[in-house]
């Protein structure tokens, strides 16, 4: 009789040994297929706010430096940083700009995050088009951010 009552106990104990770590999370990679509308600010800032984004839904607030220039199309480098609800992510972007069509690509490289997004990594690209007379834009976001989730 004292066999057949250590038996669940042992098997309790060897579950609650291995239990927790099937609990804990591990990086899951999250597809972004998101759109834009923003405003060039002017000297190189740009602003936006995000739809359809799932974890970057919100803003982005963003500053560029040109890096070059070839006939019409201006190269460019900087950072990006979405603003969530419980997040930030924040980015190395380089891109083109078509100065006389304001049609911009862009992708990312070097990503960083804090709160639900600390330790994301992953890549996007933007591509959009400026109205260069009012300096209004509209982007499309695609590409993939892989984090952690659990609490």
């Amino acid at each position: 009789m004292k066999t057949l009552r250590i038996v669940p106990l042992l098997a309790a104990l060897a579950l609650s040994a291995i239990g927790p770590a099937s609990v804990l999370g591990a990086p899951s990679c999250h597809p972004i297929d998101a759109s834009g509308v923003g405003q060039d600010l002017g000297g190189g800032n740009t602003v936006a706010r995000i739809s359809d984004g799932g974890l970057l839904q919100g803003t982005t607030a963003a500053s560029f430096a040109i890096t070059g220039f070839s006939g019409t199309v201006a190269s460019f480098a900087g950072t990006i940083t979405f603003t969530t609800n419980r997040a930030t992510l924040t980015a190395n972007v380089a891109g083109t700009l078509d100065v006389a069509t304001g049609a911009f690509s862009a992708t990312t490289s070097g990503m960083t995050g804090t709160g639900k997004l600390a330790g994301v990594t992953g890549s996007l690209a933007f591509d959009g088009l400026e109205n260069l007379a009012t300096g209004v834009f509209t982007e499309t976001i695609g590409g993939s951010i892989c984090v952690d989730l659990a609490p």
